[in-house]
């Protein structure tokens, strides 16, 4: 089975049921590290519900990634253009980045956009300063053609997926994060696949945790970005969030401007 990163051919590393029902082979990559499952005949199945039963965090993350988006574009890419949510579910996170004064934009293959209509990436024609892409790394069946697809979006992209530790091996007890009640994890990264991927697309790679990173062409130390793991870098994150809800748009200006699209 050939990775789906570098095209090398992978390794057989263990099988697991998915979705409760479907065998599958799970595979390594000697070259790159990726690891990855075989063809994901089952997917259209998996995504029945876009938004699983058992995704229990999916508000609290929103917010935690509102607040690591707010902090970063508030120091290194600007407050004033506009900027695209990738695969953004219901539209919950461009809601909130709306919400806190910045022109987002929703997209989504298989989620309905429930909570940002009318902001629709479809309508840009311009590149955007930042692409985000919150927990989709590990659905990708292609993961280069869709992180080239972020690419025609624009030049820097920050996005979310939990990495392994490549010491520590990629036994499927010991690691939650395969998922196999769902089917729709199926790509599995680590810190020496992301640097790959950022190499072949010309990017920087900067690790900001073991689950928020970012491609950009921007010379942007990694260190200084890691301090918001930090119970300092948390702190200063919560007080320019809540600065920028008290001094983002008022809910009659977000009215106004909507009312004026229709």
């Amino acid at each position: 089975m050939k990775c789906p990163v570098c095209g090398n051919e992978g390794t057989k590393v263990f099988d697991a049921l998915l979705l409760n029902k479907y065998k599958v082979d799970y595979f390594a990559c000697d070259v790159c590290a990726c690891v990855f499952t075989e063809t994901p005949y089952w997917i259209e199945e998996s995504y029945e519900d876009s938004i699983t039963a058992i995704d229990t965090g999916i508000m609290n993350r929103n917010i935690s990634f509102a607040m690591d988006t707010n902090y970063i574009l508030h120091h290194y890419f600007g407050t004033s253009g506009k900027f695209i949510d990738y695969a953004g579910g219901y539209g919950i996170f461009t809601r909130l980045m709306r919400d806190l004064g910045y022109d987002f934009y929703w997209s989504d293959k298989y989620s309905p956009n429930l909570l940002a209509h009318g902001y629709e990436a479809d309508s840009l024609k311009e590149k955007v300063e930042l692409v985000t892409s919150f927990e989709a790394f590990e659905h990708f069946a292609n993961p280069m053609e869709e992180i080239r697809g972020l690419c025609s979006y624009g030049n820097n992209i920050l996005f979310s997926t939990l990495i392994y530790d490549t010491e520590r091996g990629i036994k499927p007890k010991d690691w939650w994060y395969y998922v196999f009640e769902t089917g729709q994890h199926i790509t599995f990264y680590s810190e020496i696949t992301l640097k790959y991927i950022a190499s072949e697309l010309g990017f920087h790679y900067v690790k900001i945790s073991p689950e928020l990173h970012l491609f950009t062409q921007k010379n942007i130390s990694s260190r200084k970005l890691q301090k918001l793991n930090r119970p300092w870098g948390r702190l200063q994150k919560l007080l320019l969030f809540y600065r920028n809800r008290r001094h983002g748009k008022s809910e009659e200006d977000m009215y106004t401007q909507k009312a004026k699209r229709f």
